[in-house]
């Protein structure tokens, strides 16, 4: 008789199963047992995570913007520094032609049109390419260097969802232009330079490449290809740190909170176009004075700050951006065609290469 005097609750028996559907917090099928971590927080004398962190985490885990395994950016990085070298080389040449005829001298060219159409008159459309090895030597490993170093250092600073907040994106780009700069960068352009250099010669000393280079080291040693050291860091590190900057704010702007949207290639040609772009107006008279230091007649000048003060006085300060338009147009497709390249073979990658 007690036992049906005994109140009882629509949590219990035969309703249970219709309770839990109502939300009854009573319901068994609502206790759930407190998981391993929960009770080794709480003999810790720790609070659990707030459930919006663990949704965080659930969803980075889930499907969030997958982190890229140094290696891959490695890898990725030099196919699309070699393929993209091949295709902008001549507006390179272009620019460092501008850049190094000087207007103490009487110039040679009249502007961008007048120097391709001597150079094809007296070098053929192979002139255009002159230089193009040392460049294509070392722009493999100048991207490899950048992307590995980039994703290396921004793995740790991503949040739970894959994001990368723009200031650290600028750090990032730092680092990996510095470190570029080093190991890469600078002993590439060095050769380039001269190389590109020794052509406007009466006669050119160097027979190609591999001649080049054992020339200037027999002669210089290897300091010889570390010419303008100081100004290629400066220039590499502000140009990666410009750039990520760039591209990083326009991918979490395009992709919002939903860090898992894929950016279409053409997206990522006109942010890393735009990218480009704005590392190319801040800091073209670093690169002027890079390519001057660099130079056959580089001994004209004591260091960095000489050979700018010396622009300067006798050139006026418009000579800090010669060849800004070549160089727009050679920077604007270089880094489109990089971070298309880069972002395609690491989906790729991503197939082939298990890493998560």
């Amino acid at each position: 008789m007690s036992s049906l005097l005994k109140p009882f609750s629509v949590c219990e028996g035969p309703c249970e199963s219709s309770a839990a559907r109502r939300g009854c917090p009573n319901s068994p099928l609502h206790q759930q047992p407190p998981s391993s971590r929960s009770l080794a927080a709480a003999s810790a004398g720790l609070r659990p995570l707030p459930a919006h962190h663990r949704r965080n985490l659930a969803a980075a885990a889930i499907g969030g913007r997958k982190i890229t395994h140094p290696g891959k950016a490695i890898l990725a990085g030099g196919i699309a520094g070699g393929i993209e070298i091949c295709i902008t080389f001549p507006t390179e040449y272009v620019k460092t032609q501008l850049q190094l005829d000087e207007r103490a001298n009487p110039p040679r060219y009249r502007g961008i049109g007048d120097c391709v159409k001597l150079t094809v008159q007296d070098h053929g459309l192979r002139g255009l390419y002159r230089g193009l090895s040392s460049l294509l030597y070392g722009s493999i490993p100048k991207s490899a260097v950048r992307f590995g170093t980039f994703e290396m250092l921004s793995n740790p600073m991503r949040d739970a969802t894959g994001r990368l907040d723009n200031t650290r994106s600028l750090l990032c780009g730092l680092g990996a232009g510095i470190a570029e700069a080093i190991l890469v960068v600078c002993p590439m352009e060095t050769l380039k330079v001269k190389l590109i250099h020794d052509q406007c010669s009466l006669r050119p000393r160097y027979r190609g490449f591999f001649h080049g280079v054992s020339e200037i080291i027999r002669e210089q040693g290897v300091r010889g290809t570390y010419q303008g050291l100081t100004a290629t860091v400066l220039k590499q590190g502000t140009n990666q740190a410009i750039r990520f900057y760039v591209m990083n704010a326009l991918r979490n702007w395009y992709k919002g909170d939903d860090t898992r949207q894929e950016m279409h290639p053409i997206v990522t040609a006109m942010f890393g176009a735009t990218a480009g772009a704005a590392s190319v107006f801040g800091n073209t008279p670093l690169d002027v004075v890079k390519t001057r230091m660099q130079g056959l007649e580089a001994h004209r000048y004591k260091n960095t700050m000489d050979c700018a003060f010396q622009i300067l006085k006798h050139e006026g300060p418009q000579a800090f951006y010669k060849g800004t338009v070549p160089r727009l147009g050679r920077v604007c497709l270089d880094v489109a065609i990089v971070f298309v390249i880069y972002e395609e073979v690491v989906k790729l990658l991503n197939n082939v290469w298990k890493t998560q």
